[in-house]
């Protein structure tokens, strides 16, 4: 192919800005384009028609411009221009362009001259142009007019910012002649964005409107408030010519005669006007683009790799092949089995670090949820005794028994071991959740079609639905199986013989690490929550708990401790959320009604989530801590309660409670072991293998494959999307690829004392114009010669000596300044003209003294 030349950047840039326009926002990249900005009065809408050579924006009183307009003038054979929001559609007449221009403008933004942020896209293609990409901004306004916001000054700014603000924008600075440059607006907001001046270009309008007897030509040289890469002046169609349907053409000769004419501009005339400018900028846009090439190059290339995982599916993607629905189907269903298994066994790709999910949720209810019902369900123990007492003494009947009865200890143990059916089925309750939200996450893959989403969502739940029911009765079954027979002969059981010689105090004692080793459960974050204002108000702790005692302390460095509570006859209990507060809480308290921590009964410790809540609880238990019970006895069963018993009766009823304990620890040991397996057997992998072996026949059965495999509109519209995004972005890469990058472009100027930006605002103000020592005629006349005065004229020549023919006097300029104007041309113009033939100079009186050269305190 060869290197393409640098005229190949600009196009490439108009692209891609389709490409990306029509994506949308979340792909878009920051393209290199030029941001024009100016005033309400600043001419940019008619250095933009000049540009183009026609008529085409809306013209108007107040904000014209109330959205963006991205321009690309692209250099064609024949002229139109489209839009990129109806690019079917070519437009000849330019009255037509500015009509959609105003209609798309008030699609959006209504008519009551409000502003929008979403740019109109145009293309203009002309013979007439050069290469450009612009974007014509609000012109910057103060005061509202007719319904527009209070603050709208405000709105326009932060709009403009938005573009200006892009390293990759130029910014195309327009300020009238005719006002004060120091207090121009659009070069206070480049200033803003870009203190270095690398990207602002100024331009001067309305030259032609200036007081008679001044000129800009120190401001044209860059010699007064100086930027970077200096100023062009153009000269504009008045409003006079633009209600006459002046052509643009004539007025461009016009403007030409101008500079040529005008005494201050002729020896920079090449240097001068709209197609100096639209040449210029078209070199900076260029040079500009090629200096962010690497940037861009890494951009692309980053946004297309995240486009290849997503594109994969579509790249051979052919509406008219008859097996596509087939191969999509069947990679459907694969996939969602993959995704399924991955989200219950665990993967190392996409993992989530936000929550838990899928069979992380599923072991947590396993190993802390489903431990923490059963304690909750533990037995009380004044409820037992009194149980035990009346089952022995009911068995004896009337007679005084002598030995402690079997009968009474298969009765309790058959009691409590009923009560583990209820914190069983809750746990499968728990599972089949999760089961549904894991199902739902993964089918959310299926997006692209709704009925295939649908029907797998549909098959899937019913058939978990389906084992939950099997699931369940083999639960209740194995509770069952643990009622028909109660084996005394455990290897685990304690026997009758060493019932009786444990004490309560033993059965109620922890089990206690050893010597020297302080086993720690876990360790984390709580809130203190109940503690007062005037004490310093709830507050964040790094607790420990141990499996003696619970520590707090300042950070998680667990080097300041707060305090440490021991765990002896605490309890946990449930505390319902504030009002006005998101945490939840638990509490702990002292059985023994004393005070926890300083005057305090009980403590709250309150966490992010329920999820927290239900983990630290389950850790409570492993320490030995337990919920507390619901009291539900009323008085008189409290009076019922303070029954006295024999020494023999308590001696048998402390024989039969240890037994009672000795044997629900081993059934809970082992429901606690079967759980998990049973639920993994009858529900999850269960599912697992109807998902792999039997969903594709159900959906086959469910409906036709057509209607399954129908895809949403949004879904076409995306991959259609998608795909003209990764071929733009493919084409560009290979584009820029091939762009020699030893092309010599103009280097960037070196930095001005541009201090006036700054302090323009104190409103001490350098005027941009220049009045000559000679009234300067209209331009066409010949210029007035003056007789000579006697003597030859005295007029200083460069070299310090005297010169008879020179050119006519202006107020002396410093000579430093005025080689780096000769020497640092901004723009690298071609030669300038030969200068014009000299004049003689006015005759200066004797004894009248020369008027000293104007100062320039922001030089």
């Amino acid at each position: 192919m060869g290197n393409r030349g640098m005229e190949e950047l600009i196009p490439l840039v108009n692209k891609l800005q389709d490409a990306f326009s029509s994506i949308g926002q979340s792909c878009h990249l920051d393209l290199p384009q030029i941001a024009v900005v100016g005033g309400q009065s600043a001419g940019k809408s008619s250095v933009l028609e000049n540009f183009v050579g026609r008529d085409f924006l809306p013209r108007g009183s107040g904000i014209v411009t109330r959205r963006p307009l991205i321009l690309q003038l692209i250099f064609s054979k024949t002229e139109y221009a489209e839009f990129l929001h109806c690019k079917s559609k070519k437009f000849t007449d330019f009255d037509e362009v500015r009509q959609e221009i105003e209609a798309e403008t008030d699609r959006v933004t209504g008519t009551n001259r409000g502003i929008s942020p979403v740019p109109i896209n145009l293309r203009v293609y002309s013979p007439h142009v050069l290469n450009l990409t612009l974007i014509d901004l609000p012109g910057i306004t103060k005061v509202p007019v007719g319904d527009q916001p209070a603050d709208i000054e405000y709105q326009i700014k932060d709009m403009i910012m938005q573009f200006i603000s892009r390293e990759s924008s130029l910014i195309l600075a327009v300020t009238p002649a005719n006002m004060d440059l120091a207090n121009s607006d659009a070069l206070k907001m480049a200033k803003e964005v870009d203190p270095q001046g690398l990207r602002t270009i100024g331009v001067i309008t309305k030259l032609d409107l200036m007081d008679e007897g001044t000129d800009a030509r120190d401001v044209l040289e860059n010699k007064l408030l100086p930027l970077r890469r200096g100023y062009i002046g153009v000269v504009n169609r008045s409003q006079k010519d633009i209600e006459g349907k002046k052509d643009i053409r004539a007025a461009l000769a016009a403007e030409r005669k101008f500079f040529l004419s005008h005494p201050a501009y002729r020896h920079m005339a090449d240097r001068m006007g709209t197609p100096h400018l639209q040449k210029v900028l078209n070199q900076q846009l260029t040079n500009h683009i090629r200096e962010t090439l690497p940037s861009l190059r890494s951009k692309l290339q980053s946004q297309l790799l995240s486009l290849e995982k997503e594109v994969e599916e579509y790249k051979n993607f052919r509406p008219d092949d008859p097996t596509r629905k087939t191969k999509a189907l069947l990679q459907m269903v694969q996939q969602f089995g993959v995704d399924f298994e991955k989200r219950i066994e665990g993967s190392g790709d996409q993992v989530d670090t936000l929550e838990l999910s899928g069979g992380a949720r599923i072991n947590r209810i396993f190993h802390e949820r489903f431990p923490f019902e059963l304690v909750k369900m533990e037995f009380d123990e004044k409820d037992l005794r009194r149980e035990i007492s009346y089952a022995i003494k009911n068995i004896h009947g009337i007679r005084t028994g002598l030995f402690t009865p079997d009968l009474a200890f298969e009765a309790i143990v058959k009691k409590q071991v009923v009560k583990l059916k209820e914190p069983c089925l809750k746990c499968v309750d728990l599972v089949i959740q999760e089961l549904i939200n894991t199902v739902r996450q993964c089918t959310s893959k299926l997006g692209s079609y709704p009925r295939l989403r649908e029907e797998t969502e549909r098959i899937v739940t019913t058939h978990v639905r389906e084992r939950e029911g099997k699931t369940k009765d083999q639960i209740l079954l194995l509770i069952d199986i643990e009622l028909s027979y109660i084996n005394t002969n455990h290897e685990d059981f304690i026997g009758f013989a060493n019932a009786q010689q444990r004490s309560t105090q033993l059965n109620k004692k922890r089990a206690i690490p050893n010597q020297g080793e302080i086993l720690v459960i876990r360790r984390g974050w709580l809130t203190l929550n109940n503690i007062s204002i005037m004490k310093g108000g709830s507050k964040e702790y790094w607790f420990v708990l141990t499996a003696e005692s619970l520590s707090w302390y300042k950070d998680e460095e667990e080097k300041e401790k707060k305090y440490m509570l021991p765990l002896d006859n605490l309890k946990i209990r449930d505390v319902e959320k504030g009002f006005m507060s998101n945490k939840h809480v638990f509490a702990i308290f002292n059985t023994e009604q004393r005070n926890v921590y300083k005057d305090l009964r009980q403590i709250e410790l309150a966490c992010d989530s329920q999820e927290d809540v239900d983990s630290w609880k389950a850790s409570f238990l492993r320490a030995g801590v337990y919920p507390e019970k619901d009291q539900v006895e009323n008085e008189d069963g409290a009076q019922e309660n303070t029954f006295s018993m024999d020494p023999q009766l308590e001696r048998q009823v402390e024989t039969i409670r240890n037994l009672v304990d000795s044997y629900v620890g081993i059934i809970n040991k082992s429901i606690r072991d079967l759980m998990p397996k049973t639920i993994m057997h009858l529900m999850i992998n269960n599912t697992k293998d109807f998902i792999h072996s039997e969903l594709l026949a159900y959906l086959y059965s469910s409906a036709d494959q057509s209607s399954l495999m129908e895809e949403s509109a949004d879904q076409a519209q995306r991959r259609d999307d998608m795909l003209r995004m990764y071929h733009a972005l493919k084409e560009a890469l290979h584009i820029i690829g091939d762009i020699s990058t030893s092309t010599v472009s103009t280097p960037v100027p070196p930095p001005v004392d541009d201090g006036w930006l700054q302090t323009g605002s104190s409103g001490h103000s350098p005027t941009p114009q220049r009045r000559p020592a000679s009234t300067v005629l209209p331009p066409g006349r010949p210029p007035a010669v003056r007789g000579p005065t006697p003597g030859p004229p005295l007029i200083p020549s460069p070299a310090g000596g005297i010169s008879s023919f020179v050119a006519p006097p202006i107020p002396s300029r410093p000579g430093p300044q005025n080689v780096f104007a000769a020497n640092n041309d901004p723009f690298s113009a071609p030669p300038q003209i030969p200068s014009r033939p000299a004049r003689i100079p006015p005759g200066i009186p004797p004894g009248v003294p020369r008027r000293p050269a104007p100062s320039r305190p922001f030089f």
